[in-house]
């Protein structure tokens, strides 16, 4: 039986701390907990996936877990409260100790995940029409893929306008791209190289604010820096 406190959603704090003091292998994105296995070779990763089957099964809490060629990818978070909980953190700790003993590395700096935000000043116009084209599910300030293998729709406010902007048209779509705080620099130096411009880093280490050549944004963010509100 889950206990009360098990459903409460962690703050970002509480999580931070969490990866700090014994979850080394586990990076929070986007509301939920993730690590990369590098495995080597497929029987290896098949033999960590069976095992982690296993640990969630016994633990009644289930992950997703993505079995590639060389590695694995395991994601937790507590679906009936849409973020992360005291149960992901017990199952990340225990998918840890079974990976150890299979003697497979974790490399949490390749973790990526990402989410398009649309700029509206009412999203109760929009937000009905996204979720039912893109096959989402409404959520809050958002829609969501309640299995979690879409990216979601964050919708930003913004003020009214008319679609264009200083002489050209504005734009109404970005990528919100969520990497460990360790893979910023590399990141940025990759994207400043392709020919990308930083635009802001105001809001570092939350997020900083990137455009290509033709003036198209991005935000590359992390979980730092975003208060002490719940896991997001």
């Amino acid at each position: 039986m889950i206990s009360s406190a098990d459903k409460h959603l962690l703050p970002d704090t509480d999580v931070d701390a969490a990866v700090q003091e014994g979850l080394g292998d586990w990076r929070p994105l986007f509301g939920v907990l993730a690590a990369r296995f590098d495995t080597g070779d497929f029987a290896t990763g098949a033999r960590l996936v069976a095992e982690v089957a296993g640990l969630a099964d016994a633990m009644d809490h289930h992950p997703d877990v993505d079995l590639r060629y060389g590695f694995v990818e395991v994601r937790t978070w507590s679906h009936d409260v849409g973020g992360i909980t005291r149960r992901d953190l017990r199952l990340a700790k225990a998918v840890s100790q079974v990976a150890a003993e299979l003697e497979v590395s974790a490399t949490p700096a390749r973790l990526q995940s990402v989410e398009w935000a649309l700029d509206t000043w009412d999203l109760t116009e929009v937000k009905p029409f996204w979720a039912a084209v893109l096959g989402l599910q409404e959520a809050d300030d958002d829609a969501v893929d309640p299995g979690g293998r879409w990216p979601s729709v964050w919708f930003q406010p913004t003020e009214q306008h008319s679609g264009v902007h200083l002489g050209g048209p504005r734009q109404r779509w970005h990528a919100d791209v969520r990497v460990p705080p360790e893979a910023v620099e590399e990141r940025m130096a990759a994207v400043i190289a392709a020919g990308g411009r930083l635009v802001s880093d105001d809001h570092a280490p939350a997020y900083w604010v990137l455009e290509d050549a033709q003036g198209n944004r991005a935000c590359l963010t992390t979980w730092l820096g975003r208060g002490p509100g719940p896991a997001a």
